[in-house]
């Protein structure tokens, strides 16, 4: 595709004056390892790394063609680079980047559903897939979990991928038919405008609460980043679907009100799709709802309030896509968990249930705790800990909650990375001074296993899905299911 022909519309003009007829771009990248000949290297600037440093490298590898800060164009860059490679200067060379790989990888999906929030993305990711498919649709989600489509699934590292690889991965779908996709929304990757080229025809708001302020500084930093996606990224016509009952609400709907969004609410207090009712069952739940004027009542094959919530607005996200409003509702009462999510790692024989959750902060943790506890006879456990390099404000919260809403509670290792281990535990102990510490991850879940008693639940939380523990530079292998199941065969010595 012709470099004029991926700049037209975008606000942008020629400054450099270089002829950009003939300059035929053969593919995209912003990591200069990936550089081919033919490509258009994006010289992005990161928090650990410059691309304007790798342009050289890009150029050896055969980029003929550069999208670069227009600070750094301004600065003579032009007058350091061969006349034959066209040059991009941009004041937003990220949004630039991410609008156009969207046009260069074609064709793309024409149903695409964004969730961001705090906690629940991957739920409601994955739960919108499962019921596009239950109402006959080719459909695949995208985010923390990786890719997951019809005879694909891929793991990933980033809740929202780089642009190139987002947008190579929808337009492989969209051409296998794959055309109804649920894509996370992180706050880093709105920040970053990751999802600025994509087609975005419905928006998904689960909760606001405390995480990441080591990157945004302020919850209303946080806040402002994730509201970019229902003021700037979402399409125009398009629909968001609200958490009713959550804080942040109100203001969003105002904002939606302004750009004279359809929006469709979920929750207790909601308009659309109201929670009349919760009952807990041994291994799920009894949803009295009405859903747009209509009464319904099902049973949803998944344990925890906050789970009900994910659901519910993963039935919003379809419906407001046009989905069969009957097919949908039945639909949930099949739904399948989503690893690492309250995932029911192991049953002890001597009947006490262990669950693994991704559940890393505050809020997080409440919800688990408060979820699982309708469905404990004795005693509610956790084994948790706080990462390192992260939200330092968040660990004695998280220790006041294990020692308020849990009967017991172990304070281990997650994911120190460069700090020292001890003192983020001892943070955490501050406010949770009767809980257990142990520092060894593995030795923490094998003491919590063996303690349980007939009737006790283990929660095992911050991890969820993820394969390693970050210590230092090094990722060591570790899973919390795999080592939950080892300690209950090992009868938790």
């Amino acid at each position: 595709m012709r470099l004029k022909d991926l700049l037209v519309g975008f606000e942008w003009k020629n400054m450099s004056g270089r002829d950009f007829i003939d300059t035929d771009i053969l593919g995209i990248t912003a990591d200069s390892r990936q550089v081919e000949p033919g490509f258009l290297f994006a010289a992005l600037s990161g928090a650990q790394v410059d691309g304007a440093n790798f342009i050289p490298d890009a150029i050896a590898a055969g980029a003929i063609a550069l999208l670069v800060p227009l600070e750094i164009y301004k600065d003579g860059l032009a007058d350091s680079i061969d006349a034959s490679i066209s040059l991009v200067p941009d004041s937003n060379p990220r949004r630039c980047y991410a609008k156009i790989v969207g046009r260069f990888y074609q064709p793309q999906p024409n149903h695409v559903a964004a969730v961001t929030g705090t906690n629940g993305k991957s739920s409601v990711a994955e739960f919108t897939r499962q019921l596009w498919q239950a109402c006959g649709q080719l459909a695949a989600s995208f985010g923390t979990l990786g890719l997951v489509a019809p005879d694909r699934i891929e793991s990933g590292n980033l809740t929202t991928p780089d642009p190139a690889d987002l947008h190579k991965a929808l337009s492989e779908l969209a051409a296998n038919g794959v055309n109804h996709v649920a894509v996370e929304a992180s706050s880093h990757g709105l920040n970053q405008f990751r999802l600025d080229g994509v087609a975005i025809n419905i928006a998904a708001f689960t909760n606001l609460s405390r995480d990441h302020l080591d990157y945004h500084e302020s919850i209303d930093k946080y806040y402002q980043a994730k509201l970019r996606l229902f003021t700037e990224v979402l399409d125009n016509g398009g629909v968001a679907v609200i958490n009713a009952d959550d804080a942040k609400s109100e203001a969003l709907v105002d904002e939606l009100e302004i750009r004279r969004i359809k929006t469709i609410s979920y929750g207790l207090k909601a308009n659309d799709i109201v929670l009349k009712k919760i009952e807990p069952l041994p291994d799920g739940q009894c949803l009295s709802l009405n859903v747009l004027g209509k009464d319904a009542k099902l049973n949803l094959p998944l344990i925890g309030g906050f789970q009900s919530m994910n659901a519910l607005c993963a039935l919003g996200i379809v419906l407001a896509d046009g989905a069969d409003q009957t097919q949908a509702i039945a639909a949930l009462e099949n739904l399948a968990g989503v690893r690492g999510r309250l995932e029911l790692a192991a049953h002890h024989t001597i009947g006490a249930g262990i669950y693994v959750d991704y559940a890393h902060t505050p809020d997080a943790l409440a919800h688990v705790l408060t979820a699982l506890r309708p469905h404990t006879s004795k005693k509610l456990k956790v084994v948790f800990g706080c990462g390192g390099d992260r939200d330092q404000g968040k660990r004695p919260e998280m220790g006041e909650i294990a020692a308020r809403l849990a009967d017991e509670a172990i304070v281990t290792d997650d994911n120190p990375r460069t700090e020292a281990a001890a003192p983020i535990r001892s943070q955490i102990m501050a406010a949770c001074p009767e809980a257990l510490e142990i520092g060894d991850r593995k030795k923490a879940i094998f003491a919590a296993v063996k303690g349980l008693s007939e009737g006790d639940l283990l929660v095992i939380a911050g991890k969820g899905h993820e394969q390693g523990q970050i210590i230092g530079d090094d990722v060591l292998p570790f899973d919390d299911v795999e080592i939950a199941r080892q300690a209950v065969e090992g009868g938790g010595a």
